[in-house]
């Protein structure tokens, strides 16, 4: 439990975690955990679509949460962080999650408090912890089948550090990584999906992204793209218009004549 001066936000920081409340709470229990064994394993299409039916010209993967998770090791570097400055931990940490770390730190609004230099050592930090992190269920097959034109990382992470944990999980490097360095606007705006895209040579309105937090999502629904949230790092079910998989080991990929790509679910 943080102390009494722990749990004291300022002004400003405390509208700032009401709002991130408020959003948390639209979004039921959409909280993230290190036991990922609390969801079913089957995939569950959305009332309004269903990405089994669709073929993509490109899929796109989240990181964190989404093809491994770093929870443990970001989630020790960001309570030291915290509790420097005061911050109530067990209401900050979920906030974290799926937004660039600059804008994490800038949207608190703490005085005295340079978001860009806080968040270059938050990330000085967090390149020298990468004990636990692990590979989501199955993703790594998944990605294997994939052909290498037809997928990219989409990460809020620094390059550095999304190397780094992609290395950490035994994951391979994607044969193209957005990282936070190749957006002047990271998560919830659409512009590191519609690069990613670009990149591809499609757009990503004809892209299926892989995601777990609601800023990506967000993000993605900004650029167009169908979603599919993958909560094994949720505690608990997420309210969702999208279809979501627990991991990957009940998914599969097929791939047609033309080069799209379909996803398949692979009865249990």
């Amino acid at each position: 439990m943080a102390g009494d001066g722990q749990s004291r936000l300022n002004d400003g920081a405390g509208r700032t975690l009401a709002a991130s409340k408020a959003v948390r709470a639209d979004l039921a229990d959409a909280v993230l955990c290190e036991d990922d064994r609390l969801m079913p394993t089957d995939f569950t299409a959305s009332m309004s679509s269903d990405p089994t039916e669709r073929a993509y010209a490109a899929f796109l993967f989240d990181m964190d949460g989404t093809i491994l998770s770093s929870i443990a090791a970001a989630e020790r570097v960001w309570t030291r962080w915290a509790l420097r400055h005061g911050l109530d931990v067990a209401t900050f940490l979920p906030t974290i999650h799926g937004m660039r770390c600059v804008e994490t730190v800038r949207r608190l609004n703490l005085p005295g408090v340079d978001p860009q230099a806080e968040a270059e050592a938050i990330t000085r930090e967090e390149l020298d912890d990468v004990e636990g992190i692990v590979a989501i269920d199955g993703v790594s097959a998944f990605l294997a089948s994939l052909p290498a034109d037809r997928w990219a990382v989409v990460t809020s992470a620094p390059r550095e550090l999304a190397r780094l944990r992609i290395a950490a999980a035994g994951l391979p490097m994607p044969p193209l990584l957005i990282a936070a360095e190749d957006v002047t606007r990271g998560k919830p705006q659409p512009d590191c999906f519609e690069l990613a895209g670009a990149r591809l040579g499609v757009r990503a309105q004809d892209c299926l992204v892989f995601e777990d937090a609601p800023a990506g999502i967000a993000a993605a629904e900004s650029a167009g793209a169908d979603v599919l949230m993958i909560t094994a790092t949720h505690a608990h079910p997420a309210a969702t218009p999208h279809a979501s998989a627990r991991d990957y080991a009940a998914l599969a990929v097929r791939i047609d004549a033309d080069g799209r790509l379909r996803l398949a679910s692979i009865a249990p």
